[in-house]
């Protein structure tokens, strides 16, 4: 339950940190999930392999890697609100996820297609190549060049315009970036829940939006991202849990408990300084 969140999470931090908040998570993970699904089902009907799941979740990052390649546009060539466009995302996500569907199943939820295997521990590889990506995240980040220009470009994009840096296309890379680890963590979710569900907030059901309350909280740090996103993931859980040791508690209360968490979080958490030139567009001085 957390892994998603996680990928999601570090992806976000990663255009935040450039200075660009990609509000539109939610939206590009819903997508990912979809695309997936439909990749399952366009290769192997309704009993795709595990190999097909596989070329699934590569499918899902290159289609959300594309379409954040035109969000990116739109938001550092256009300069556009950085808050509507993510949001249109998401609107976008919400209505053209279900209506395809709708399309192509007849419903707005997919048939039950496939979930990724456990290899070890009763977890699926996707875990630990989550695992891996967050450990990679923290050490680009903050044991490489490139991860100093990427805080450069968030806090003095003028000082790194004069040692010869780009701006513009590193933050062009960290949102692409972000918009592929978004859509990983739908096509994730999907692979392990083995059905696309399109009705209400889709199967996606707001974890793109804690997602970005997860790098908040672990202070735009991989790991603390990951474990921010790791606490949501079992809270999100809980209602399987007392189902299981048989307490009786209604599965609507349970369910609001990772967004009574978020808010929590908000409200009580003060540490987080966030980079000074976020929503800031920069035009080289050249």
């Amino acid at each position: 339950m957390a892994t998603p969140i996680a990928l999601a999470a570090v992806g976000g931090l990663y255009a935040e940190k450039s200075g660009v908040f990609n509000i539109g998570l939610e939206g590009f993970m819903i997508v990912g999930a979809f695309t997936a699904a439909g990749t399952m089902f366009a290769l192997g009907g309704t009993s795709p392999t595990q190999a097909h799941i596989w070329i699934a979740i590569v499918v899902s990052v290159l289609v959300t890697a594309v379409l954040t390649v035109l969000f990116a546009v739109l938001l550092i060539r256009f300069k556009a609100d950085q808050i509507v466009a993510g949001l249109a995302v998401w609107f976008v996500g919400l209505g053209f996820a279900p209506f395809t569907a709708a399309l192509v199943w007849g419903s707005r939820s997919s048939p039950g297609l496939a979930s990724v295997d456990a290899v070890a521990f009763g977890q699926s590889p996707l875990v630990f190549l989550a695992a891996l990506l967050v450990a990679a995240g923290w050490v680009v980040l903050y044991r490489t060049r490139y991860g100093y220009w990427v805080q450069a470009a968030g806090e003095n994009p003028e000082a790194l315009d004069t040692a010869g840096v780009d701006v513009n296309r590193v933050r062009y890379a960290t949102v692409i970036f972000s918009g592929a680890m978004a859509g990983l963590g739908g096509a994730v979710l999907l692979a392990h829940a083995g059905n696309f569900v399109g009705t209400g907030q889709t199967m996606v059901d707001g974890r793109g939006w804690i997602a970005i309350v997860a790098y908040l909280f672990g202070n735009y740090n991989p790991v603390g991202a990951a474990g921010a996103a790791l606490l949501f993931g079992a809270l999100d859980m809980l209602n399987v849990q007392f189902q299981t040791v048989g307490i009786d508690v209604p599965a609507r209360l349970v369910n609001l408990l990772p967004y009574a968490a978020v808010l929590l979080v908000l409200t009580a958490w003060g540490k987080t300084r966030v980079p000074s030139m976020v929503g800031e567009p920069y035009e080289t001085e050249e």
